[in-house]
């Protein structure tokens, strides 16, 4: 008997058929992927499968029975559980109310705590059961979704980038706690970008594209190219991140220490790096190790930084706004794409005003078609699939309004370029996509500061990597120089204690 079997579903928005008759089996104890660019339906499937979404045609049967999921408390209910990638958590709850709101309410707050610090433990996830969600990053606030769903003990796992938020060791970790999962029965649904997981994880996988099932594989038995051949059509353009000689210090920071914006914040401790002129460093770390705090203080969102531990070009902007940084040629991309990036219910051209002022005339006067074009400009440039200029920010996909939000910020030819989780959630397509509009703007000679968990991404185009841990940063390491092993050790705040300083580091390179 299958745990669940869909058949012929179908799903039609108004400007798109999201599903088109998608069938899909999972065995009892299955760990099977669903494969697929962005906007390919993936969402909308496991959507309808948690009874987030109503299918317009179709059947679903779990556990050989026929049902009808009409929301995500009924699909808990049969054992359905599922982590969004987009999260459901309030952000003035503490995380573990945020949990136990998911659970039978015969536990009490306490006992749910107690098992959050174990399950946490367990998995190693970190994550503090006390503190509000609002003060949580979004690697922290995944976690939280993860372990949330857990609890449940489901019979069937949805999972979406669970692995965005982890070190390699915990990726490790992880999968041997989904291996012995599923050893007990339990099926898991596993949506990634990142080719590697999906064939060293799952057993089964469904591609789709276009709203349409291109094929059911063994990943073991096919190739990352393979792969991606089915998800879009082709293989991604093979990035080249030629060396070159980098320019002039850009960024210089030095001594920059905080105390902690609030009781669940990070202290940073004495940061200092610089970024030059045609270059990429690449900061690595797990969520909630201070790269937050760092951003906040880069982009000048944070203004309490010690005078001077901010330079741009050998000006000091440590008291400046993002506004007059901006105008200073720093441009910066956050990790929160819906609330900060963009603005949800503003269109594709109304969120290009957010940083792109060029539109604005004396007086405050917008030129309307000067707004519409550059939407239209950057829609066509990084392939963005979109309803045009007038689309709503929150009716694209997470990839598709990533690649957006990244090309506004490219394209104003920054000399500066800031950026938090460039390729979060997003399809191999996009983040080539991504990754290569970085190296042509390295290459332009512009300096490019990326913060990832993404470490593969980080070892494909940086020239330099650092990694920051409990509120400080290591040394920088030439790539060259540096593997994965190392790094992910350093992520545990295990470097050197006498490691060489940044500008021998940089001669290095």
């Amino acid at each position: 008997m299958l745990r669940l079997e869909l058949i012929g579903i179908s799903k039609q928005y108004p400007a798109v058929k999201a599903n088109d008759g998608v069938s899909l089996r999972v065995a009892p104890g299955e760990i099977h992927a669903v494969l697929g660019e962005n906007g390919a339906g993936k969402s909308t499937l496991m959507k309808i499968i948690y009874g987030a979404v109503k299918p317009d045609a179709g059947e679903v049967r779990f556990n050989g029975q026929t049902v009808q999921v009409s929301s995500p408390a009924q699909a808990r209910q049969l054992g359905i559980s599922m982590v969004y990638q987009h999260f459901s958590l309030f952000d003035t709850l503490t995380a573990a109310e945020n949990v136990w709101l998911g659970l039978d309410k015969r536990q009490s707050l306490a006992e749910v705590t107690q098992r959050i610090s174990a399950v946490a433990s367990s998995y190693g996830l970190d994550v503090d059961p006390q503190r509000p969600v609002h003060s949580l990053s979004v690697g922290e606030r995944q976690r939280v979704e993860i372990i949330r769903a857990l609890l449940t003990e489901p019979k069937l796992l949805i999972l979406d980038e669970p692995t965005s938020v982890l070190t390699p060791q915990a990726v490790d970790k992880l999968f041997g706690t989904l291996r012995k999962l599923s050893a007990q029965g339990c099926s898991i649904l596993y949506i990634s970008h990142k080719l590697d997981e999906i064939r060293a994880l799952c057993q089964r996988c469904t591609v789709l594209r276009g709203g349409k099932v291109t094929g059911e594989v063994e990943p073991a038995q096919e190739t990352n190219a393979s792969l991606s051949r089915l998800m879009i059509g082709s293989e991604p353009p093979q990035l080249r991140a030629s060396p070159r000689q980098a320019g002039p210090v850009v960024l210089q920071v030095q001594g920059l220490t905080l105390p902690k914006a609030s009781d669940f914040g990070t202290r940073l401790a004495d940061i200092g790096f610089e970024v030059r002129a045609g270059e990429i460093v690449g900061v690595a770390g797990v969520s909630g190790n201070g790269q937050q705090e760092l951003m906040a203080a880069l982009s000048g969102e944070d203004l309490r930084a010690p005078a001077g531990s901010i330079r741009l070009k050998g000006q000091d902007i440590t008291r400046q706004t993002p506004r007059q940084r901006r105008a200073h040629g720093q441009h910066f991309v956050p990790e929160e794409r819906l609330g900060r990036g963009a603005v949800p219910s503003l269109s594709l051209a109304q969120n290009t005003l957010l940083t792109r002022t060029e539109s604005v005339g004396r007086g405050g006067w917008i030129s309307q078609p000067q707004v519409q074009q550059l939407a239209a400009r950057l829609i066509e440039r990084f392939q963005v699939k979109a309803g045009g200029p007038q689309a709503a920010a929150r009716s694209l996909s997470g990839g598709n309004l990533q690649k957006f939000l990244v090309g506004r910020e490219i394209d104003a030819q920054p000399q500066l370029l800031i950026v938090s989780q460039p390729t979060w959630g997003v399809d191999v397509g996009a983040a080539a996509l991504i990754r290569g509009e970085l190296l042509k703007l390295r290459d332009a000679g512009c300096a490019v500061l990326v913060v990832s968990e993404e470490l593969d991404e980080l070892f494909e185009i940086s020239d330099r990597l650092l990694v920051i841990a409990q509120g400080r940063v290591s040394p920088s390491l030439p790539v060259a120089q540096a593997s994965i092993e190392q790094v992910g050790e350093w992520m545990s705040g295990l470097w050197p204690a006498a490691a060489p300083a940044e500008g021998a580091s940089h001669a290095a390179a």
